[in-house]
């Protein structure tokens, strides 16, 4: 069970990793506004009481990382994580 929800904004913190393929990816923190769960239970609504808007620390590295209005899914821990209310490195409001 993962929630899912529209990325309406994208901040660039300017702190760069580099892979071993020398790519350079940016930490960005990505606001998520939740809308559902993934499709496997897509009938199942987000009760009352959990943050609607999330943000979420991924690294971007390719053009494609940086668009607003794209479905972005949490982890398994990530939605755990914010049902139970308990802010995470990767995932907090």
């Amino acid at each position: 069970m993962k929630l899912q929800g529209k990325v309406v904004n994208i901040e660039k913190t300017g702190e760069f990793a580099t892979d071993e393929e020398e790519y350079k990816w940016e930490k960005c923190i990505f606001t998520v506004e939740l809308t559902s769960f993934s499709r496997c239970i897509s009938k199942e609504v987000i009760r009352e009481g959990i943050e609607k808007k999330v943000k979420l620390t991924r690294y971007c590295c390719f053009h494609w990382h940086y668009k607003l209005g794209l479905r972005k899914t949490l982890e398994s821990d990530e939605t755990e994580a914010v049902l139970a209310g308990r802010p995470t490195k990767t995932v907090y409001w």
